[in-house]
């Protein structure tokens, strides 16, 4: 399926720029924007995984090709948030950040909806 193909490749991206953006802000950044860089690192990582799985979730539907853009997108969009906020002192990205944080929520209930979903399909 070429969505898939496309969000692994997201994912997979998304991925590298979160470690880029930890190794800098644990050997890079000075003390002020540490913790913005390092806290959109984290969250942009683990939505990257939670990506991956989405895309070789077992019989994936729709439901489940959509929670995965949702998490990546939604942590490339916080990610950067924070980044701009931290290394621009461009503050009004601050409106942004809680964007990207709703799309990971999706995200989550998106997957939590495809399980409920899957394990009725198996009753």
């Amino acid at each position: 399926m070429k969505a898939t193909r496309s969000l692994v490749i997201f994912a997979a991206l998304n991925g590298a720029l979160a470690v880029a953006l930890g190794a800098f802000a644990a050997h890079g950044a000075g003390p002020q924007v540490k913790t913005l860089l390092t806290t959109g690192a984290h969250y942009q990582l683990v939505h990257a995984v939670l990506a991956l799985v989405c895309a070789v979730w077992p019989g994936r539907g729709r439901l489940i090709v959509v929670a995965g853009w949702l998490a990546a997108v939604g942590g490339l969009v916080f990610s950067l948030a924070l980044s701009a906020i931290a290394l621009l002192s461009f503050r009004a990205m601050g409106a942004v950040a809680p964007i990207g944080g709703l799309l990971m929520i999706l995200a989550w209930l998106l997957v939590a909806g495809a399980a409920l979903r899957s394990q009725s399909d198996a009753a």
